[in-house]
């Protein structure tokens, strides 16, 4: 008989269509090959009939706990006020944590796993006090609050630099009582030990999808032919998405279209903001928006573009483009978190000058896109498979000794909490 784990997410994790849902996507697939796992979610959007059948397949419970947006703020600044942190202040539930109370009164687990900081307050509850639990930061949260405050002024300086201290606080707290604290990268964990020194913290890092992101192109042994202009793919409401694609909109992407007038600059994602919707008046800036499928986006360009200033751990634009065999431009910050180098697999660029010159050579040369390209999709192929990088998941959990066959759970419940 499978053992059970309670695995507690701050968004619904899936689809997979954004950073932190795609991490847990994969830690709930692999973990539903070892282990019953009860899930409890926060939702802040609808769940669609798909999700639901999707989740069912995979765990053995479900629980998804809606949530009011303007309740979580109300949450979030109460707890400013009281002296906590703003994270966990916004995801405190009374039904969130009456869910974890009252399975864990219903069953026996053998570990918990919160996917940040902010839901470790429901690990500590009494009927868990006995039972291991472990924390997967992803990044380190604090840091990038104390980087938000760094590129900010005012009032809103102010409350980043607080809410920095007041999280650091918090994941350094998590080596007082937690089993292991996993991290996206070995840059993360190093951000970790330079406040909390502790052989608790572990570096799992995200994989791609390989089979999903792939290039026809590439399959086919051909070039990069009939590809035009750059591609942003990123969730366009998330706050250094829209600063980085913004700023090389507006400062970058002028200088070069001024000298090749035929590219494009296509922006993909999620949610766009009304700055973003507004960089469609800059020639040659498509602002596409939502799409079903990122892939004909990614395969249409010549080059990708990361131009992100804030970034912390691994970002999965980055890891799909290179999938993709896609020759990648980013800035350093998104870079930092993987073994690539500049010119071998991607090309780092940080001035506008070096953006410009950069692009206008890539776009010049086919041959170097392709090799690059190649070269990106080796690197990912080598260090970023996720059935690799999950490798020591099951060890980290202290699940090693249980069977790996993957066999859907056939006690499966629907639950919407409201």
């Amino acid at each position: 008989m499978k053992p059970s784990v309670l695995f507690l997410t701050h968004r619904v994790p899936y689809p997979p269509n954004r950073g932190d849902r795609i991490r847990t996507h994969h830690f709930l697939r692999h973990l539903a090959t070892q282990a019953n796992v009860w899930l409890v979610s926060f939702a802040d959007e609808p769940v669609a009939d798909s999700t639901w059948q999707t989740l069912r397949s995979v765990c053995h419970r479900v629980a998804v706990v809606p949530v009011d947006r303007r309740m979580r703020w109300v949450r979030a600044a109460w707890s400013l006020i009281k002296g906590g942190s703003i994270s966990v202040g916004a995801f405190s539930s009374p039904r969130f944590r009456s869910v974890v109370s009252e399975w864990s009164c219903q069953t026996r687990f053998v570990a918990t796993l919160s996917s940040s900081s902010a839901l470790s307050q429901y690990q500590c509850i009494s009927a868990l006090r006995d039972v291991p639990a472990y924390v997967d930061l992803i990044d380190v949260d604090s840091q990038k609050w104390m980087d938000y405050s760094t590129a900010s002024t005012g009032w809103k300086q102010q409350v980043y630099r607080i809410e920095g201290r007041r999280l650091r606080s918090v994941e350094s707290s998590l080596a007082d009582w937690a089993r292991g604290i996993s991290v996206v990268s070995d840059a993360e964990a190093n951000i970790y030990r330079s406040f909390r020194e502790t052989p608790l913290i572990k570096s799992i890092p995200n994989g791609v999808d390989l089979e999903y992101f792939q290039s026809p192109l590439l399959n086919k042994g051909e070039q990069f032919l009939e590809t035009n202009g750059c591609v942003f793919v990123g969730v366009l409401d998330y706050r250094p998405n829209v600063e980085g694609i913004c700023w090389f909109a507006k400062e970058v992407w002028p200088h070069v279209v001024a000298q090749r007038p035929d590219q494009k600059l296509r922006i993909v994602g999620r949610e766009p903001v009304a700055a973003v919707r507004e960089l469609a008046a800059i020639p040659g800036v498509e602002v596409i928006g939502t799409v079903p499928d990122v892939r004909p986006y990614l395969e249409r360009a010549s080059v990708a573009i990361v131009p992100l200033q804030i970034a912390r751990g691994v970002q999965n634009k980055v890891l799909e483009a290179l999938a993709m065999a896609k020759p990648v431009v980013a800035s350093p910050e998104p870079l930092v978190g993987l073994g690539v180098h500049h010119e071998e697999n991607v090309f780092r660029a940080q001035s506008r000058e070096q953006w410009v010159s950069t692009l206008l050579r890539l776009f010049d040369d086919v041959d170097l896109r392709h090799a690059i390209g190649v070269a990106g999709q080796a690197y990912v192929t080598a260090n970023h498979r996720w059935d690799q990088c999950l490798g020591s998941l099951s060890e980290f959990l202290g699940l090693s000794d249980v069977s790996t066959t993957y066999a859907p759970a056939r006690s499966l419940t629907k639950e919407s909490v409201t």
